[in-house]
């Protein structure tokens, strides 16, 4: 989809002196604010392009990452028709992460330097994903409140300043609404069950609830990156405007399907036209981040077996273009 091997005209070897000049600074923010598309050959400032980079990668390690849970119940799926639509989405979310690993790599960073940064413990993935699922609903809630949460800070990520993550997030997003929509049929059809399923259901909302508000990020005034990255319209909307669409659009959603949402302080203010919810508990939020999550350490495990699992089919591939390449050069 997009190649690390492209002239770029900064690479971040040539920005490592920081020589950046106010009119080039300024030219590029007139090209941002004109709402044109900065391509991989464009003159970028240095902090825009680490600004995509962490966001990218990180965004692509939290869609390997995020095979982990639900591919946890691929096997113990109810029917095998569910089985077939998990195992579809677990290799969509694969596909996404690879899609952005290759956007990530025309700013200059290869794939297994981003691998070794998730690795050794250098980049973060979202904290979402440290939760346990211990219930077929969980894949519904997953589906419905994660996927939910995800699209709603996505959508916008289409119109990224950033060409190469724009385009990619736009068939990303395309099968995210199909998630979503896959996790709240599986939510409507426990809340349509007996009474044990409906309980099932309701305990994986009690769960996920409050972790899927915290995929936003920090409250705005917390935030580092979100002034910037708004300025470069890297992102279009802060974490506290996108979580409040979020819970505007979710609530109803709850009521629906005959749930209670687990939030004493949650109400609807008529005036402003927004649903008013209580504190986040920013404390969980940042101990997760620290790697003291429910499955922080399963998580990592997990993923530094299949690291090292799959040496040998990376070495192959090496391998075959070497001979390839000889062969043709021959």
């Amino acid at each position: 989809m997009y190649t690390q091997g492209l002239d770029q005209a900064n690479s971040a070897a040539e920005l490592a002196d920081g020589q950046e000049t106010p009119e080039q600074l300024a030219r590029f923010q007139a090209r941002i604010d004109a709402e044109e598309k900065i391509e991989p050959k464009d003159w970028m400032p240095a902090a825009y392009r680490k600004t995509l980079i962490r966001q990218i990668s990180q965004h692509a390690h939290s869609e390997i990452i995020g095979m982990q849970p639900e591919g946890n119940w691929l096997t113990r799926a109810p029917s095998l028709k569910r089985k077939a639509i998990l195992l579809a989405k677990v290799q969509d979310e694969a596909g996404h992460g690879l899609y952005l690993y290759s956007s990530a790599e025309t700013l200059g960073i290869s794939r297994d330097q981003m691998v070794e940064q998730l690795l050794e413990g250098r980049a973060k993935y979202s904290s979402i994903f440290n939760y346990p699922t211990l219930s077929w609903a969980d894949i519904g809630a997953i589906g419905w409140l994660v996927d939910g949460a995800a699209i709603m800070n996505q959508i916008p990520l289409c119109r990224c300043s950033y060409g190469p993550y724009a385009r990619a997030m736009i068939r990303i997003c395309k099968e995210e609404s199909f998630h979503q929509r896959q996790g709240f049929e599986i939510m409507l059809t426990l809340c349509r069950g007996n009474e044990a399923q409906q309980a099932m259901a309701q305990d994986a909302l009690d769960r996920w609830w409050w972790p899927s508000l915290m995929m936003f990020g920090p409250s705005d005034g917390d935030s580092q990156h979100s002034a910037q990255s708004m300025k470069w319209k890297i992102k279009r909307f802060s974490n506290d405007e996108l979580r409040q669409k979020f819970v505007d659009v979710t609530v109803p959603q709850a009521e629906f399907l005959g749930l209670e949402v687990p939030d004493d302080e949650l109400e609807y203010d008529r005036e402003a036209r927004h649903y008013r919810f209580g504190e986040i508990d920013w404390s969980e939020f940042h101990e997760v981040l620290k790697g003291n999550g429910p499955c922080n350490r399963q998580r990592m495990e997990t993923r530094r077996r299949a690291h090292e699992g799959g040496a040998w089919v990376r070495e192959a591939a090496v391998a075959h273009a070497e001979k390839r390449a000889a062969k043709n050069a021959a």
